[in-house]
């Protein structure tokens, strides 16, 4: 009934992790309709306007020539195939998708006709999200060609988010390299759904703007970086008094100045804040996680296994000097917690909850304070060759009499 109960498969538990699979489609979805909305609201008002004029000033006395009638025709009907063109790119955006969303749907889908965790078609259902969950993490990462190639060798490309994150990426290294006409554009783009969060990611670029202008020490930038401030910066004096107040002062402060507060303006490691200050809103704004996926998956299984006397918690415990590949070491060498590669990840999450007990029933101490099964360590001693009567640590290789262990009893 326990293991019945333990590999029974709950597609729900699944889906907790998957929510950013299905989100994110809807999220550009909407995005590319308010988009097409936009165009085809501007267009129209213009054409409407456009034509009421001409029709007016065709019937007044005094009406213009008929070529400049058919001017304004002309111009009527370029707007309206740039119109169709870029309604056009909408309807291609929203079928490509669509058509994601459906994959992604009947990728989930599959998990409700699976019973249980042995099921080997759940097997190869895990294999496709951990191929997805690798694809996520490089593209984080900035391995915009390998998690691109990994999606089409694994047949993924409908499940996985390359190009969202590519477009991310291109922003966040052009800040990186000191420039914001590329984040300017993208908030511009987004600019009533930054106001709704109350974002401060546009004032930050300008108020960056602002600084690479003082920079320069040069009179003419001096004179626009004024011009700057007053048209980008003071009306959000009430929002953001600091940088205002500092914006102000930065002026009588050229860089190389020893003053704290305004030599930090002139770092360069700004770039690098401005940079995860995007990232963070760009995530927000398309409802992504702030961490790679694989971390959270990752977390969640180590906080299964993650025990009071996991190595993580003891640092400089007298177990960590033992090496994972040594053959002395039992504990390192299973425990993904004890490893050098998860150790940092699994430290800071919490202990597993079991309501079973899987503890073996002939527990036994040992001299050194070290517990085990009696069965297990007669075992392991006779396959090591101990004499009969003695037995030996799994984990410190000592060799003690059996007559030096003493039964243990769990209150």
């Amino acid at each position: 009934m326990a293991d019945h109960i333990t590999s029974k498969l709950n597609p729900d538990t699944h889906l907790i992790l998957d929510q950013p699979l299905l989100r994110l489609p809807f999220e550009l979805l909407r995005k590319n309709f308010k988009v097409a909305h936009f165009n085809v609201e501007k267009e129209s008002t213009s054409v409407k306007t456009l034509l009421k004029e001409t029709g007016l000033t065709s019937q007044s006395p005094t009406a213009s020539s008929p070529a400049d009638i058919l001017k304004n025709v002309d111009s009527m009907l370029a707007r309206m195939r740039g119109l169709k063109r870029k309604l056009a790119s909408c309807a291609e955006e929203e079928a490509r998708l669509h058509q994601q969303s459906a994959s992604r749907i009947r990728h989930l889908g599959e998990l409700y006709g699976m019973q249980s965790l042995d099921d080997v078609k759940y097997e190869e259902w895990s294999r496709t999200r951990l191929d997805r969950l690798l694809v996520d993490y490089l593209l984080r990462n900035g391995y915009k060609e390998s998690a691109g190639a990994l999606a089409r060798e694994k047949g993924i490309e409908d499940l996985v988010d390359v190009e969202t994150f590519v477009q991310m990426g291109r922003v966040r290294e052009s800040l990186l390299n000191g420039r914001v006409t590329e984040a300017l554009a993208w908030c511009n783009e987004n600019k009533k759904e930054l106001r709704r969060m109350e974002s401060n990611l546009e004032f930050m670029l300008r108020f960056q703007q602002y600084i690479e202008l003082v920079r320069t020490q040069d009179q003419a930038k001096l004179v626009e970086s004024i011009a700057h401030a007053k048209k980008y910066l003071l009306p959000f004096r009430e929002s953001y008094p600091k940088e205002v107040q500092q914006a102000c002062g930065l002026l009588a402060f050229p860089p190389g100045t020893r003053a704290d507060a305004y030599a930090e303006l002139y770092s360069r490691s700004r770039w690098h804040s401005l940079s995860e200050l995007f990232t963070q809103t760009h995530n927000t704004l398309l409802s992504l996680p702030s961490v790679p996926l694989l971390h959270i998956a990752l977390s969640a299984g180590l906080s299964a296994l993650k025990t009071p006397s996991c190595h993580s918690t003891h640092p400089h415990s007298t177990l960590s000097s033992i090496s994972p590949t040594s053959s002395s070491s039992l504990t390192t060498s299973v425990c993904p917690i004890c490893s050098t590669e998860l150790n940092d990840l699994a430290r800071n999450v919490p202990y597993a909850h079991h309501t079973t007990s899987h503890v073996e029933s002939d527990l036994v101490l040992l001299p050194n304070g070290c517990v085990y099964g009696l069965h297990r360590l007669e075992e392991y001693s006779r396959k090591a060759g101990v004499e009969k009567g003695l037995v030996k640590d799994l984990r410190t290789g000592e060799v003690v009499r059996v007559e030096g262990l003493k039964k243990v009893y769990i209150s």
